[in-house]
């Protein structure tokens, strides 16, 4: 069940104890594909995972997190949420883990914790951290295709039955990683935003072995977008896109459906638009992204994205550094919404 509201805060409630402690990795297809210890090594410095044990010894949760080094500095970065272990991990169990975490973080000697990826949505955040609201539009794939199709917006469908009628087909196509990575890079450019270097984005690819998935959208031979995703049996996840400039109307549409029928039949249960801004500015780019997901048919997932100073000076160049460049990172950017929710800063 998709969440519409931003989960309570539980700042002011007593805890229960949960300890975070370093744990095996050992990841299957029932966890998140981004839990998998191929992608951490990927993508971090340094990788682990985190158990929380509850005072009578059982594992409750478990928290992945790499460790980035630039600059000197030695960043933690989470790319999935908390894992419950078992049903009925509640948002109390779930701060006092955090607050461990973080205790762990500062023990091993991290600088700071920086926001996560933007598919990363927790329910709640530990005490001290700096926390913003943050979605991510997400379908339920475990409806028929019939109620699947009825979700999808009008004009939407008829975009993607246009596309269908001219020619444009959609395949799989993980061989083309290159010109992937050529499209994509140069779709980031003309928004303005930078892109990883090609051999980060063909070690991320490969990392994920057989839970990628790169879709190709192609029409009288012209390749008119590119789209990699990410699965296992929680959750797909679209994680980037590339589009020619003046592309068929309705081709990322066509390829965002038959990714979507592709992830249902292989008994993905959801499917994740990799984050999403809450109430963006009218008319912006990021309302604009948006209002297509939900066209698509997904609904809004709501929690909150957190980053946390463990050692203030260090943090400190941090936090000026992304200030300066690119204007704050997405918690310094969010956060004033916290306001919206009712919710105030932790302190």
């Amino acid at each position: 069940m998709v969440s519409n509201s931003v989960p309570p805060d539980v700042s002011h409630v007593s805890h229960c104890m949960i300890k975070a402690e370093p744990i095996p990795i050992r990841w299957d297809q029932s966890l998140p594909i981004f839990a998998k210890e191929e992608f951490l090594r990927a993508v971090g410095d340094d990788y682990g995972w985190l158990g929380g044990i509850a005072e009578s010894g059982g594992l409750r949760c478990v928290l992945p997190y790499t460790i980035v080094r630039k600059a000197g500095l030695r960043m933690v970065r989470f790319r999935v949420e908390t894992i419950p272990c078992s049903a009925g991990l509640d948002v109390r169990e779930e701060k006092s883990f955090l607050n461990s975490v973080v205790h762990h973080f500062r023990s091993v000697g991290a600088d700071v914790i920086i926001p996560p990826t933007n598919n990363t949505l927790f329910r709640t955040y530990p005490d001290g951290a700096s926390p913003a609201p943050y979605g991510s539009y997400v379908i339920d794939l475990q409806q028929s295709e019939e109620i699947l199709w009825r979700n999808i917006s009008k004009t939407s469908r008829q975009n993607i039955t246009a596309a269908q009628k001219d020619g444009v087909s959609v395949r799989e196509g993980i061989e083309l990683l290159d010109p992937a990575y050529d499209l994509i890079r140069e779709t980031f450019r003309r928004s303005k935003m930078g892109f990883m270097s090609r051999d980060s984005f063909k070690q991320l690819a490969l990392s994920l072995g057989e839970n990628c998935k790169l879709l190709v959208a192609e029409r009288q031979g012209v390749i008119q977008s590119y789209s990699l995703f990410a699965f296992s049996t929680p959750s797909a996840y679209w994680m980037y896109g590339g589009n020619i400039l003046g592309q068929h109307r309705g081709a990322m549409k066509l390829l965002q459906w038959e990714a979507i029928r592709l992830f249902r039949t292989l008994g993905v249960y959801k499917y994740d638009f990799f984050g999403a801004r809450i109430d963006p500015p009218k008319g912006s780019k990021q309302e604009g992204i948006n209002t297509m997901k939900k066209h698509l048919g997904a609904s809004l997932a709501q929690g909150y994205m957190w980053k946390y100073s463990l050692r203030p000076w260090r943090a400190w160049v941090y936090s000026t550094t992304v200030r300066v460049l690119r204007g704050g990172d997405i918690v310094d950017q969010e956060a004033h919404r916290l306001k919206d929710f009712g919710t105030e800063v932790a302190s």
